[in-house]
């Protein structure tokens, strides 16, 4: 069995076992998530702003509001939270739902909606969903 890259301790803290290369990973992440939010050119904009219904083109302006600033919000708290070596529960909830988005983002992006897509999938993209995946795996089990 591979190692655990997130552990919960008894203390309440969630230990983050990544190298620099998948916090690296991970920053990339929140770098497109926080881009995306700013940028309506940024290739993840649509898919970061569905309608909360989505037969009805029309959407509440509140609720819409109040998810940008939930995503914009947990992106930036695993930016300042990227060197730490033990997560608060705010911090790795933080994290999950930064990554979540992402592996959504990346998903809807390249059209990766059916198991076959995701068979005919270039490596590159391949490795960075599995990779999502096993970070938020690993991650949510810590809950």
């Amino acid at each position: 069995m591979a190692n655990k890259l997130f552990v919960r301790r008894r203390d309440g803290r969630v230990e983050v076992r990544l190298n620099e290369l998948g916090r690296g990973v991970i920053r990339e992440m929140c770098a497109h998530v926080l881009a995306a939010e700013r940028d309506v050119d940024h290739e993840w904009h649509l898919s970061l702003r569905p309608p909360i219904n989505p037969s009805s083109d029309d959407d509440d302006p509140l609720s819409a509001l109040a998810r940008e600033n939930e995503m914009a919000s947990n992106a930036e708290i695993v930016v300042l939270s990227l060197g730490e070596e033990y997560l608060s529960d705010a911090e790795a909830w933080a994290w999950l739902c930064t990554l979540q988005v992402a592996l959504r983002a990346t998903a809807i992006t390249h059209g990766i909606l059916t198991d076959e897509k995701l068979e005919a999938a270039s490596p590159d993209l391949l490795d960075t969903i599995l990779t999502l995946q096993h970070f938020l795996f690993d991650l949510s089990a810590c809950f």
